[in-house]
């Protein structure tokens, strides 16, 4: 495998001295750039699209060729694990995703078995394969999945959800069938993430994007307790490195502390947190990714430039931050919009990591 040209995102989740702050933005490869649009067209759909390993490819690199990224993200979708279950996962225009046979009671649940990462799901791993050969050592590829609770909201609910009753329904009404399911998909996740490793991946991510519509101790038995199953199980080396892992719950800014104790590196930070404030919680413990709003975007360059400036003023001197937006940049920005952030970040953060 090839060494790495530039590996400031790997140092900076370990805490490791760097000379700009790295930065990478969640859906980077995505609807805001022409060339992924005409490449989906070629493809067909979005699954077609993330189950040809040549396509998946060619996506996630489009972004690191307008722009100097830190790193590269997996092209891939969070429900390949439900649809890999068989649920039937497909996709409405307009609507999102949906599932022809979401999960309603316990023996839905024990119905459900543990995708193998190399059988069901080997077109992630030929993609994951593909995409390292053809990054040839520029940055680091991440890896990533849905956490447990995320995955199951969209099982239950059979789709995207605004109230989450299905769900909620089933934690309060039959927990051990929504604690069986979890356990399963904590199984399975664990296994894909260390199969994108054994794959060629260079990072983790964790996505836990319905973690905060939780109340506090129903996140940590229902959300938290699961994503600290898998950093358990998460395979910690590869090619003579450590393979580091970014936990990120959406509105989860009061859980700081109880997430960066599961022994993550990085616990990701959505744009309703301050981060000097997170930093001063959580800073001697794990990397912080994020964290400007990615409406933020739209604006004038000269206010972009200005948030990125007291964003990394918030973090301040020194390593252990990883530069993104809150969540992942909004399909009708401006790709020059999305270029002056990455500029700015880069050549803003130097004054931070002198000496």
């Amino acid at each position: 495998m090839n060494t790495l040209k530039n590996d400031r995102y790997l140092r900076a989740l370990l805490r490791q001295p760097v000379d700009y702050t790295p930065v990478w933005m969640m859906r980077q490869a995505g609807r805001y750039l022409p060339e992924y649009k005409a490449t989906r067209a070629q493809a067909g759909d979005f699954m077609a699209l993330c189950k040809n390993a040549e396509l998946a490819c060619e996506v996630t690199l489009q972004p690191l060729r307008r722009f100097p990224l830190d790193a590269a993200i997996l092209f891939s979708d969070i429900l390949t694990i439900p649809d890999a279950m068989g649920l039937g996962l497909y996709f409405e225009a307009g609507e999102g995703p949906k599932f022809e046979r979401p999960v309603a009671c316990l023996a839905d649940v024990q119905k459900i078995g543990v995708p193998d990462p190399e059988g069901e799901l080997g077109y992630v791993m030929n993609a994951v394969r593909t995409i390292r050969r053809e990054l040839k050592g520029e940055v680091p590829l991440i890896g990533f999945s849905g956490s447990p609770w995320t995955l199951a909201t969209y099982m239950v609910e059979g789709g995207s959800s605004k109230a989450f009753t299905k769900v909620k329904k089933m934690m309060y009404a039959e927990p051990q069938a929504l604690h069986l399911l979890l356990d399963k998909l904590a199984d399975s996740v664990t296994s894909y993430l260390n199969a994108q490793v054994a794959a060629g991946a260079q990072s983790l991510m964790i996505f836990d994007t319905w973690g905060g519509v939780l109340t506090p101790r129903d996140y940590k038995d229902f959300s938290l307790q699961y994503m600290a199953k898998i950093v358990d199980g998460l395979v910690w080396e590869s090619e003579g490195r450590r393979v580091p892992v970014t936990l990120f719950t959406k509105n989860g800014g009061q859980w700081l502390e109880a997430i960066a104790a599961t022994g993550c590196d990085a616990v990701g930070l959505d744009w309703t947190i301050d981060i000097a404030d997170a930093k001063r919680r959580v800073g001697d413990k794990v990397a912080l990714q994020g964290n400007m709003d990615p409406s933020m975007l739209y604006a004038p360059i000269p206010r972009i430039e200005q948030e990125v400036s007291t964003i990394l003023e918030g973090f301040g001197q020194g390593s252990g931050h990883v530069f993104n937006l809150g969540h992942g940049i909004h399909l009708d920005v401006e790709p020059e919009h999305a270029g002056a952030f990455v500029e700015a970040v880069h050549r803003l953060s130097r004054p931070y990591h002198q000496g």
